[in-house]
């Protein structure tokens, strides 16, 4: 698979000699027509990007004829977006900006953003990429084409619970901002993209930087830094509908529209969507509901704007997997699990009857049931020339519980005592519980950037959060109630955070090519946990951290189409709620640290836009997974004292003659650890030691390829391949507990139809797994010893073979 993988990139590499045509144009002043030096240029369609030249001029090769948008920015002028209508290489375009009269919508997220200045890893997703492929799977899947990322769904079709993981890192060590402000839950660390439904509708970008990557608000980035950008300003009025359907009964209606400029000041953007699949799985639908409201008053060097949005889910649980003996069809091995797990009548023959699309779950309403209101005020002011101030005051409200039903359970988890019937005593009940998660989280944000002249750029910022969630449990229904009364509580613990960060960076222009980076981040934090979990177990938790983040690195240009970057940082992130409850650690689980060498060379050659880079993260007691699942069905971790992931990162983007189009990236990294620790509890506690094994859920090679054919004018034929070999299940490198690696394949048709009463008319066709692979793409372990017999179970979440979805987008 390797071989293919570099033989694609050789004769696409080749193919590429085949391409021609450029664009060629100046940036000026358009009060003067002076050159401006400096400016970013970015053909759209391609996400090709430069800078021009001291005399304004820029070049973007490797173009084929045709119509194009070329987006424009300057500090100090209005961004632009200009129509080209490319026909003839010969040609010279001149684009016009002019001073600024409002303030743009970058300033929001500029405080936490790299460019191309900035020696960090990254990439940037736009709208239009977005929009290609947002027919109803969730955000991680509308990012799976991306450098190093693996994502999965616990429903199998991509809608509901979705993960992704980048470099092998899940959510829980990848910072994710909205417009700066911190979407990771405080207590978790954990990002939910099933309580923001159909979020990529309202998004314009999302920038990720792999590795530590700059500062930012929120918890420290162990693996990369998701910063997503909202909706932008639209100075014209829209109004736009979209209406999909496919596999799974899966639909998605959305409705976006807006004002364009009211008096040329004001503007408000509005999206309502419904999203609806009853998954792959057996029973796991998702039934979600969303909406977007923005308000923004755009001055000359003032911009105020209010986000609120809401999304809604009601999910059947799925978290628990397929056995590994039904995924292979193994009768004798699904009557061991039988055994093993003591499955009544009911389960065992649901088990043996169900097939890949097996889920453990019988009870009708055996659901997640979560709402999550969130509301953003955003303000930025130009302070004089040379100055920016930014900031924003936010507060989220989540309110839900997940209901399932228990068959025979002991009264006593409940704090109830038996039930007493004539001279007998019950002792288990057939009962349903609600466990409940009912937080806030408000604060602030804030960064002043100062530029004094051309060769600086200096960034101050930071933010201070807190976080309350009361976490719960009630007995709703008993078939012997005991004592109990509705609304009681058998368990209540209280969480509370507080999270203050301060940091400065700045970037210094030391030499005509040279620019030196700088970023310092003092973080504090404390966070206290008290009263009794849901085994009735006490909690008592009080902790604080204290970090400091540096980071440094510089970015040299070789020449007008090419720069190298290296840079060295040092992270360090607290433990989850869950680790300090699940990890049997003495003393508790400890803070983990990153120290992170990035390095790499971006450009373009003639035709070929390329980047690629080089990294090691070094750790010092990593939370990893251990491969087993706690009851809410979350991964136990536990820290290990060294480890590291070093790889290669390559992306490239290229034409391949007239009317075909390659992009592609791969990742080959090797991740392990030094020395760990496996535990098998049984009357005994065995211990077992590994040294030099793979970090769970790691796999070394990750790799995409998007190829694209224009047959006409309007309509583009697309193939996406992903490519991710082994990962293991825990941290033994054992191959009996590991997910295969897999090849799958989707197919896009887009054909947008030009019709003088619409601005967008376009109908897309998704055919995911057009190979039909059966494939699994998450998955746990776990052991245990009986006696003197040693029982290991893995399971898995299997994604869905051939399925479709198409959808239509009508906008005026």
């Amino acid at each position: 698979m390797k071989s293919m993988i570099a033989g694609l990139l050789l004769i696409g590499t080749a193919l590429g000699a085949l391409a021609q045509g450029q664009i060629t144009g100046a940036v000026l002043d358009g009060e003067d027509e002076t050159p401006l030096a400096g400016a970013t240029v970015i053909l759209k369609e391609t996400n090709q990007s430069t800078i021009t030249d001291a005399m304004g001029r820029f070049t973007i090769t490797g173009v084929q004829f045709g119509t194009y948008q070329v987006a424009v920015s300057y500090s100090g002028f209005s961004s632009k977006v200009q129509t080209i209508n490319h026909a003839s290489d010969g040609e010279v375009v001149t684009i016009l900006l002019e001073r600024k009269i409002r303030m743009g919508d970058e300033v929001v997220v500029s405080a936490t953003r790299a460019t191309e200045k900035t020696p960090i890893t990254f990439s940037t997703i736009e709208r239009k990429t977005m929009e290609k492929q947002n027919l109803g799977q969730d955000l991680p899947f509308l990012l799976n084409q991306s450098t190093g990322v693996v994502a999965t769904s616990d429903a199998g079709a991509g809608v509901g619970y979705t993960g992704i993981r980048i470099r092998g890192t899940d959510t829980r060590g990848i910072n994710v901002t909205v417009n700066g402000i911190p979407l990771n839950d405080s207590e978790s660390h954990g990002v939910f993209f099933v309580n923001m439904p159909d979020f990529a509708s309202s998004v314009d970008n999302i920038q990720i930087q792999r590795g530590v990557g700059t500062s930012t608000n929120g918890a420290g980035a162990f693996g990369a830094t998701i910063n997503i950008q909202t909706e932008t300003f639209n100075p014209e009025p829209y109004a736009e509908v979209s209406n999909s359907a496919g596999s799974f009964n899966t639909r998605k209606h959305t409705v976006r529209m807006g004002t364009g400029l009211i008096n040329d000041k004001f503007t408000v953007d509005a999206r309502l969507s419904r999203i609806y699949s009853d998954g792959y799985l057996d029973r796991a639908f998702t039934d979600l509901s969303s909406w977007f409201v923005s308000a923004g008053y755009y001055g000359k060097s003032t911009l105020v704007k209010l986000n609120v949005f809401s999304g809604k889910e009601q999910t059947y649980q799925s978290w628990w997997g397929t056995p590994e003996a039904r995924i292979n069809n193994d009768v004798e091995g699904m009557i061991e699990h039988v055994a093993n797990n003591g499955l009544s009548r009911e389960d065992s023959l649901n088990l043996l009857s169900s097939g890949r699309t097996y889920n453990y779950y019988l009870y009708d309403n055996e659901t997640d049931n979560y709402q999550q209101d969130h509301y953003q005020l955003i303000f930025a002011q130009d302070i004089g020339q040379k100055m920016t101030l930014n900031a924003a005051l936010h507060f989220t409200h989540g309110e839900g519980f997940f209901e399932q039903y228990r068959g025979n359970d002991d009264l006593s988890n409940y704090n109830l005592p038996p039930v007493v019937i004539g001279n007998d005593s019950i002792f288990g009940t057939d009962l349903i519980r609600r466990r409940w998660l009912d937080n806030d989280f408000y604060g602030t944000t804030y960064s002043l950037n100062y530029r004094p002249n051309p060769n600086w750029d200096v960034i101050v910022g930071g933010g201070w959060n807190e976080y309350v969630g009361d976490h719960f449990g009630e007995v709703i229904w008993a078939r012997f109630a005991s004592t109990s009364n509705i609304r009681d509580q058998y368990y209540f613990n209280l969480g509370k955070k507080q999270d203050f960060n301060n940091f400065v960076k700045a970037t210094w222009l030391a030499l005509p090519r040279l620019r030196i980076f700088g970023d310092l981040q003092l973080r504090t934090i404390n966070y206290t946990n008290t009263g009794t979990d849901n085994d009735l177990s006490l909690i008592d938790v009080n902790t604080d951290f204290a970090f400091f983040n540096p980071k440094a690195g510089f970015n040299y240009t070789l020449n007008p189409d090419a720069a190298i970057y290296a840079s060295y940082g040092i992270a360090n992130r607290e433990p989850i709620r869950r680790d300090f409850i699940d990890t049997p650690l003495e003393g508790g689980p400890r803070h983990e640290t990153l120290q992170n060498i990035e390095a790499g060379i971006r450009g373009k050659v003639d035709k070929i836009q390329f980047s690629a880079n080089a990294f090691y993260m070094r750790y010092r007691d990593q939370l990893v997974m251990t491969g087993e699942l706690n009851d809410v069905g979350a991964p136990i971790r536990t820290n290990v004292s060294d480890s590291y992931r070093a790889g290669v990162e390559a992306e490239s983007t290229m034409p391949l003659g007239s009317r075909f189009f390659w992009t592609g990236n791969a990742s080959i990294s090797q991740n392990r650890i030094r020395s760990f620790r496996e535990f098998l509890y049984g009357e005994e506690v065995v211990v077992i030691n590994h040294r030099n094994t793979d970090i769970s859920f790691s796999p070394p090679v990750v790799a995409n390829s998007v190829f694209s054919w224009m047959p006409v004018k309007g309509a583009e034929v697309t193939l996406l391949t992903k490519y991710v070999s082994r990962q293991f299940l825990d941290n033994t490198s054992n191959a009996g507990r590991a997910i295969p690696s897999f090849f799958v394949n989707d197919l896009r048709l887009i054909y947008d139809l030009d019709v003088p009463w619409a601005k967008t008319v376009r109908f897309n066709l998704l055919i995911n797994n057009i190979l039909n692979e059966k494939y699994v793409s998450n998955g746990y372990t776990f052991g245990y010893l009986w006696g003197e017999t040693e029982i290991r179970e893995n399971f898995f979440y299997p994604q869905a073979g051939r399925h479709f979805l198409a959808g239509i987008t009508i906008g005026i």
